[in-house]
């Protein structure tokens, strides 16, 4: 069985420093016909598990911990019986969520991630968030970079714990250095290339 990339959206709320804003959150689920991880946990587990199915849930892989991503991530936890992973960078902004839970483990740069005969490496790109992470699916021919890369660009710098220079030096630096086809699958909104996004960006 071809492990394989699947998407829905789920929409809700993103909050911090005071302010809410309504966003619409990409699902992305990778496996195959029997197993799969999970991207990151936004706003509705029936949204999540309409993506997932009867499939097993190996993993709940966090990009970041803005609430966007993390909210429903305990809940979804208990209905799968799956570990949340989560950078440890991240502890801070995971807190303004989810004072009362923790994460299961950590992820860290170089962190390869099996899944239905796929391997996902972790790539730490902080400056949206400190503990910013990317998942590059070699086999697959695409990463998935959460708020840190989207179609159009670099995610939000402006508010706490982010870093405009930081996200775009991460960006040069891992993400450009990925082949100029490789598809970009963001938290946020449609597909790019890192072909596209490098002639962009400069």
């Amino acid at each position: 069985m071809t492990a394989r990339v699947d998407h829905g959206i789920s929409s809700g709320t993103f909050s911090l420093d005071g302010q809410t804003f309504d966003v619409d959150n990409n699902i992305w689920v990778v496996g195959d016909d029997s197993e799969c991880i999970v991207i990151d946990a936004p706003h509705d587990v029936a949204d999540i598990l309409g993506v997932v199915g009867d499939r097993k849930v190996k993993a709940i892989v966090c990009t970041h911990a803005h609430d966007d991503h993390v909210r429903v991530a305990p809940a979804l936890r208990e209905e799968v019986v799956a570990p949340i992973m989560l950078h440890p960078d991240d502890k801070v902004l995971w807190e303004l969520t989810h004072e009362n839970y923790l994460w299961d483990l950590d992820l860290a740069d170089g962190l390869s991630i099996d899944v239905a005969g796929t391997t996902l490496q972790v790539l730490h790109t902080p400056g949206h968030a400190p503990g910013a992470v990317c998942l590059y699916a070699p086999d697959l021919g695409c990463v998935f970079t959460g708020d840190t890369l989207f179609n159009g660009g670099p995610g939000a710098t402006g508010r706490s714990y982010s870093d405009a220079d930081l996200i775009k030096e991460s960006i040069r630096a891992r993400l450009f250095a990925l082949p100029d086809d490789t598809v970009v699958h963001t938290g946020h909104g449609d597909d790019t290339t890192i072909g596209a996004e490098k002639a962009a960006l400069g």
